[in-house]
This record gives C-alpha cells, structure tokens and sequence, in this order.
C-alpha cells in the first residue's frame, strides 16, 4: 500500500517550497514523513531549475520533532541510533550541503528534531507567534538532528548548552534576540515576506551561492592555510562560470545583472 503524502512541494519560478503536512500530528516526523521529506529535499537540491528552497509546516506547528508515539515501537536504543545515523543525519547533511540557498518559515512550534531542522536552514523567518525549544533533555535524550553542530556555531557554546540542557519555551522575540533567528513578521504576513526573499535569492547567482556555503562550511572544520586554498579553488570554480560574466559585464556597465544560475 502506498504511503499517504505528508510532504508536498511545489514550484513558483526558480522556487521551490517544501511542506510538512501533518497538521493534525503536528508535522511530527513518523518513519513516512521522514523519508518522504529527505526525497522531497534531495530532488530540489539536484533539480537545476530549483534556485532557492523553502522549508515550512502546514498549521500550528513548524515541526515538533520525533512522532513520540511512534519511538515507543522502538526496538531499544541500538534502533534508536540507526534512526539517527539512517533517517536524521541523512536530512541535516542534504540541508547543510544544499547548493542553493534554503529559507525556513517557521509558521509555528519548533521543537527538538523540528528546531533542528530550522537551524540547519540558512536563513530563518519566523511568524511572530512561533516558539521554540531544543526539548531533548526534556525526555531524557542527548541531542541529534545536527544540533550540536549548528546551535554552538550560531549562539556560541555557552548559550547552546544553556538551550539544550535547560529546554524552554522560546518566544520569537526571544529567539530573534538570542541570534537564532533572521526575521520575525506578523503571522499573517509570514508566507508573503518569505516568498519575497527566496524570489531575490532565485535570482541571484547560484553556483557563487552554492560556493560561498561550501566555503564558510569548510572553514569551520578547517586550518586556516586549507580555508583559504579551498578559497582559491572555488574561485576558480566560479570565475568560469555565466553568472561572473554576466555579474562582471554589468558592474563595469554600472547595470543590474541578470543572473541565470549558470
């Protein structure tokens, strides 16, 4: 039988939106959702059309995490960590490697695996009534879903072990103060605003994007001497592409380029 779609995307202009649908388990992520959400991410990555990315949830919640009832099935916790290493991993690493910018629009709760989500994004816009928590130790788990890479990375260590080992309600003016988020914006106002920003990031020029997160990637697991050659190398990737042709032509034209994503 075939699985019931919880995941839907959709296409306007180079944009692509992602949609947790789930609203009545509150886009909780079941075994079904997960793979149908890792599907759903990966086609957008490799789809050349596809220039920018949004990653959102369908009624009053942006994403609450593991579907707990579905954990209770676990088989132990050898089980629990295969999840981890063969459904949460796999989503956070085609996030963070996605070559083309990825907009959160955090429409409601994030907790636990769904705030994840949202940090692995590269920018985040939140409706002003949205709320967050890390949650895990809340039920007595360590952290995944990438978590303890990105959080330290956006608050700082100490900030992050005070979110994960204290989980709390944030509000969004909370969240927006602690750096977590880009933008907070009227609920009613939430899909327009993010549609706007992925629209300017559509047309922009992809490969030096997709370059640019590669680099700052990288470098934070890097030497300095190795940042800078891999620098270097995706220069030279760039600097042979349409996009810096167009983008140099213009410039010294003193006119708006036209970016094609090549």
């Amino acid at each position: 039988m075939t699985n019931p779609p919880v995941v839907t995307a959709s296409t306007q202009g180079h944009v692509r939106t992602i949609r947790l649908d789930r609203p009545a388990r509150m886009n909780s992520l079941d075994l079904n959702t997960k793979t149908q959400l890792l599907a759903a991410l990966q086609t957008a990555a490799g789809d050349p059309d596809v220039r920018a990315v949004i990653l959102t949830g369908t009624g009053r919640a942006y994403c609450v995490g593991q579907d707990l009832e579905e954990a209770q099935t676990a088989e132990g916790p050898d089980a629990m960590a295969d999840a981890v290493r063969e459904h949460y991993s796999p989503l956070i690493r085609t996030l963070l490697t996605m070559p083309k910018p990825v907009i959160a629009a955090i429409n409601g709760v994030a907790a636990g695996a769904g705030m994840a989500l949202a940090l692995a994004c590269d920018f985040r816009i939140a409706a002003r009534s949205a709320t967050f928590t890390t949650a895990f130790a809340g039920i007595g788990l360590s952290c995944d879903t990438g978590i303890s890479w990105t959080l330290p990375r956006i608050t700082g260590r100490a900030a992050a072990l005070d979110l994960l080992l204290h989980p709390r309600l944030l509000g969004s003016a909370e969240a927006l103060d602690r750096g977590l988020l880009h933008q907070v914006t009227a609920d009613e106002d939430l899909d327009a605003k993010v549609h706007r920003s992925a629209a300017a990031l559509a047309a922009g020029p992809t490969h030096a994007f997709a370059a640019i997160k590669a680099a700052v990637t990288f470098a934070s697991e890097s030497t300095l001497d190795a940042a800078l050659e891999y620098e270097a190398a995706q220069i030279a990737h760039t600097g042979g592409s349409e996009d810096y042709r167009l983008g140099l032509n213009a410039f010294l034209a003193k006119q708006k380029p036209a970016f094609t994503g090549r």
